[in-house]
């Protein structure tokens, strides 16, 4: 039996040979529908698809053709075609891909060039992103949550906070769940919240963005640090080769060879990636984050030694939140990155669980302790050891899929200059 199907979408070209029209029709798929209308064999459908413009909204019936002979889609065999709504101007932007767009404009009409199947592929798997963090979380004990986005005060100090008034209080949009999520270690031993963050940092980068998505973890009666870092490789190796196996048409859309990845990532202390790189010429200090030259060129020097992914750890605590547990010698923290090919995708620890220890480093961080007595308290009522990291879903995206700028990634762009749309 064949069975009739209705597809809704936009038409996305339209080619006229002789008494043939070829209509492109874009919907939720990442090919379009490809409709071959001929005069002498349908003549009233035909007669309908000579109004059409690039850019109506349409619904047809029809069956998957014998023949397939389109190499841009799935061709169709059109008994019924149903015209919604045609556009009142010519679009402003080539939907069809013929003509490039600027990343500029790609920004300012993604809402419209979504209809082009590339565009749109860049987002079918981001949304596989979510959907493989969500199952392989939830296989494997977490716990859903949801933190607020209003805070009294910032996971990581003051200086990328922004200012909200809060009736006669002042707030701040939050930079992290940092500090709840471990408060919940207080009842829920695995939590997990798929989260925006706000950063007010100014700058003007292809891999930064001041509103961003992330999935944010953290893990309770954990032996040390080695546990983290386990949940984060097991879990990003999920997503990537959860995109790898259901995202193949996207992948091909967008001309992606991704490949699968598998556990364990190579471990660098810091001080053995300071000593990496000033074999190579780069000088950088052995107290501070590193910058994002030297990671550029980690990068290059690890995918050269076949590791794509890498962990660095023992960060410095000068470089560090408060909240990361620092190692005997006071120097150094149990704070990690995990990087993909020269590009920081997550930042994660064991935090400190001791509530002196923990006061004594806000005090050192040249921090109030009474701003963060709600968070304080928590730890006073046995709090297991615990650690956990957020994972930056559009460098992520940008890593799988060799985009040239974080803004390719997500839908609708806050950075330094863009407020609209």
């Amino acid at each position: 039996m064949v069975w009739c199907m209705r597809v809704c979408g936009w038409v996305l070209r339209k080619k006229e040979i002789g008494r043939v029209v070829i209509v492109e029709v874009v919907s939720s798929r990442s090919k379009p529908s490809v409709l071959v209308l001929k005069e002498e064999r349908e003549p009233d459908l035909y007669a309908v698809s000579k109004t059409l413009d690039v850019g109506t909204a349409l619904c047809f019936e029809g069956e998957i053709a014998a023949e397939q002979k389109s190499k841009r889609g799935i061709e169709y065999t059109v008994s019924k075609i149903e015209v919604y709504s045609k556009p009142v101007s010519p679009l402003p932007v080539e939907v069809s891909g013929k003509v490039p767009s600027l990343l500029d404009t790609r920004i300012k009409y993604r809402w419209l060039l979504l209809r082009n199947p590339v565009e749109k592929a860049i987002f079918n798997i981001r949304e596989s992103v979510f959907h493989a963090a969500r199952e392989y979380l939830r296989r494997n004990g977490f716990h859903e949550v949801q933190t607020p986005k209003i805070v009294a005060a910032g996971a990581e100090g003051g200086a990328t906070l922004f200012k909200v008034e809060y009736f006669e209080y002042q707030a701040y949009l939050s930079q992290s769940p940092q500090l709840y999520k471990q408060i919940l270690m207080n009842a829920y031993p695995r939590v997990y919240e798929i989260t925006p963050y706000f950063r007010a940092e100014k700058f003007n980068t292809p891999r930064h963005l001041n509103e961003s998505w992330g999935i944010d973890v953290e893990q309770g009666f954990i032996n040390g640090v080695e546990d983290v870092l386990e949940t984060l490789e097991n879990l990003v190796s999920y997503i990537v080769n959860y995109v790898v196996d259901n995202n193949k048409e996207d992948l091909e859309t967008l001309g992606v060879n991704l490949e699968k990845v598998n556990p364990p990532f190579k471990r660098l202390r810091f001080t053995e990636v300071v000593d990496l790189l000033k074999n190579e010429g780069i000088e950088v200090s052995e107290k501070e984050d590193l910058p994002d030259h030297a990671e550029r060129k980690l990068g290059e020097i690890m995918k050269s030694k076949g590791h794509r992914l890498y962990f660095i750890t023992g960060f410095p605590w000068n470089a560090t939140g408060f909240y990361y547990m620092r190692e005997e010698d006071g120097m150094y923290t149990r704070k990690f990155d995990l990087d993909f090919e020269g590009l920081e995708i997550a930042s994660g620890g064991q935090r400190e669980h001791r509530y002196d220890k923990l006061v004594e480093a806000i005090i050192l961080k040249g921090l109030n302790p009474d701003d963060f007595q709600f968070y304080l308290e928590s730890f006073k009522y046995g709090i297991p050891p615990h650690g956990g990291f957020g994972l930056g879903v559009e460098r992520l995206l940008m890593k799988m899929l060799n985009l040239e700028n974080v803004r390719e990634a997500i839908l609708f762009v806050r950075d330094r200059t863009r407020l609209l749309p």
